[in-house]
């Protein structure tokens, strides 16, 4: 399964390829999700009606539509970067849970009935029966600007690290995933997408829990695991600083990922219409509350991924050795490392990369086609019957799949522009749930404050975001102020055989977690490190004025920054 060059310090430098039997699991996962959509296409009303194929003719239950939701939620780029945060900084960020609880509560009891009781299928209607049409159009403009930039990140990047540490062909992995997404989507509609979410988060599971069983018994235990982890001071207490230029605290995490949360199960097209394919509002309800032990057990496992790693790689790792050149590469490297051994393994986590990607880019389409046929098609064609309805929603959810292959493509050719494309998606939502905030809960605000506020909210979201970008520097990596163990300079000197160190597209990761990600500390390996950088860190933040204080907010607040100014400035113009 892969050719051994050498073995220094427990770390084995390999270049990873895939076998037969890892190649016929990422197959087979690929053939069940086609399948489940050629089944739904063929039962019931066969989607011959709008409403069957956007909304499943509202008769789901609460067990999938929760599941669903949740892996819609957990996209391969959150596989492999929530293991890689808790590798570099610890466990702080498991406190982004404890915002799960009000992120699910408020759109549960606010938001969901709202939508559900109006029996609106575009969520962008409401804005048009609050405001008028232009609200409406505008806001709908904003999430297919917003999602169709992410669809090609979301298929290209996790691809590309499949590719630099398996083998397996970058643009095999896109096509595969993107036609096989395109099926199912486009035959079995909504349906469709929610059973293979239901089936991939099953998938994603097991693929992780099965990296940790092993991978925690090399290392003696989940409870040894935990102990050096301990000992390295991974184990983070609460941070009540209330500084917001902090990159993770307690209340970043938890008050600013509380807007996160509701921007996204509260206002995001693609969670909310799984809210609006329940049979019932009851039920619906109940699948908003059954995330919130779902999304805490990701978080657990991730969390737990990300300490074995630290504990296997706590003297040497595999980037500052150079077998790896970003962070995003980490997890899967680590993967091929621990399961090399075990056939079909490591082809089960790759399946689990798939599902990632899968669950977001379907519900990306079937929204997509949602929100472009009930706002755009419909007001423009009045008498368009059901079925004719269907064929154009088939044929937008079609369209929009062929645009994702070619703005993965596109995607691929922009090397660093990626860094802005990624945090474009937690930009926008802010703003858009600034802008149904100020219609809920604000009966004097008027259209023309509603779309003021929102032009000035997207343009100081993004002020921020790329100012952040463009102006705020790189800074130098805590561990390269560190001298290596001699065993690591051995093994780093190595040249290492393979595509990880020529691949420059891959920058845009490492130059990614710089910027948005990680501003703070690149990397470090022991706890003597992680103490000095925090020290330089606070030195650095004490001298921030202006704007560049402005640039160094935490990314966690841009959602309630983005929400707040729409609100405020609507209420102003009002």
């Amino acid at each position: 399964m892969s050719d051994k060059i050498e073995e220094t310090v427990g770390i084995k430098h390999e270049v990873a390829t895939f076998g037969a039997v890892d190649y016929a699991v990422c197959g087979l996962l690929l053939l069940v999700s086609t399948v489940i959509g050629l089944y739904h296409a063929c039962r019931g009303g066969r989607q011959r009606t709008a409403r069957e194929f956007l909304l499943a003719d509202r008769t789901m239950t609460c067990l999938p539509i929760a599941l669903s939701l949740t892996a819609t939620f957990q996209s391969a780029i959150a596989i492999l970067g929530a293991p890689a945060e808790v590798f570099r900084f610890g466990t702080e960020f498991w406190f982004l849970g404890c915002s799960y609880f009000l992120g699910l509560l408020i759109p549960a009891h606010v938001f969901l009935p709202v939508f559900y009781r109006l029996g609106l299928t575009s969520t962008y209607q409401y804005l048009e029966l609050r405001f008028n049409k232009t609200v409406r159009i505008l806001g709908t403009a904003t999430f297919i600007f917003q999602m169709m930039v992410y669809m090609g990140v979301v298929l290209y990047a996790p691809a590309l690290v499949i590719n630099t540490v398996t083998g397996i062909d970058v643009w095999l992995s896109v096509l595969g995933l993107g036609l096989v997404c395109i099926v199912y989507t486009t035959l079995g509609g909504i349906k469709a997408v929610i059973w293979t979410d239901v089936f991939q988060t099953v998938v994603m599971v097991a693929g992780q829990v099965a990296v940790i069983a092993v991978s925690a018994g090399q290392e003696g235990g989940i409870v040894a695991v935990w102990r050096t982890a301990a000992s390295n001071d991974k184990i983070a207490g609460i941070d009540l600083n209330p500084d917001p230029t902090e990159r993770h605290t307690f209340w970043t995490l938890c008050v600013g990922g509380t807007f996160v949360m509701v921007a996204l199960f509260g206002t995001n097209q693609a969670q909310v219409q799984r809210y609006l394919s329940s049979r019932s509002e009851r039920q619906a309800r109940f699948a908003c509350y059954m995330v919130l032990p779902c999304q805490q057990l990701m978080m657990v496992i991730g969390c737990l991924l990300g300490l074995v790693m630290h504990v296997r790689y706590r003297e040497c790792s595999p980037l500052r050795m150079h077998l790896v050149s970003s962070h995003d590469q980490l997890v899967l490297y680590f993967v091929m490392d621990v399961l090399q051994d075990l056939p079909g393994l490591p082809g089960l986590f790759v399946a689990c990369l798939f599902s990632g990607s899968l669950s977001t880019i379907s519900s990306a389409f079937n929204s997509l086609a949602a929100v472009t046929m009930e706002d755009f098609i419909r007001p423009s064609c009045t008498h368009l019957t059901e079925e004719r309805a269907a064929f154009f929603s088939k044929l937008l959810a079609l369209g929009y799949g062929l645009l994702c292959l070619g703005l993965a493509y596109l995607a691929s050719q922009m090397g660093s522009i990626m860094e802005a494309a990624l945090s474009i998606f937690g930009i926008v939502g802010g703003p858009l749930l600034g802008l149904f905030c100020l219609g809920m809960f604000f009966p004097c605000a008027t259209p023309q404050g509603a779309i003021v506020g929102l032009f000035v909210g997207l343009a100081m979201a993004f002020w921020l975001g790329i100012g952040r970008l463009l102006i705020m520097p790189v800074r130098t990596p805590a561990s390269a102020l560190v001298s290596l163990p001699k065993a690591c300079q051995d093994a780093s000197s190595t040249p290492i055989a393979g595509p990880l160190l020529t691949s420059p597209s891959l920058l845009f990761s490492s130059n990614l977690a710089e910027h948005f990600i990680a501003p703070d500390v690149v990397f470090s390996t022991t706890a003597s490190i992680e103490h000095r950088s925090t020290n330089m860190l606070a030195t650095e933040h004490a001298g921030k004025i202006g704007l560049e204080w402005f640039y160094s907010l935490s990314y966690m607040w841009y959602a309630a920054h983005g929400a707040a100014t729409v609100v405020l400035v609507g209420l102003f113009d009002t």
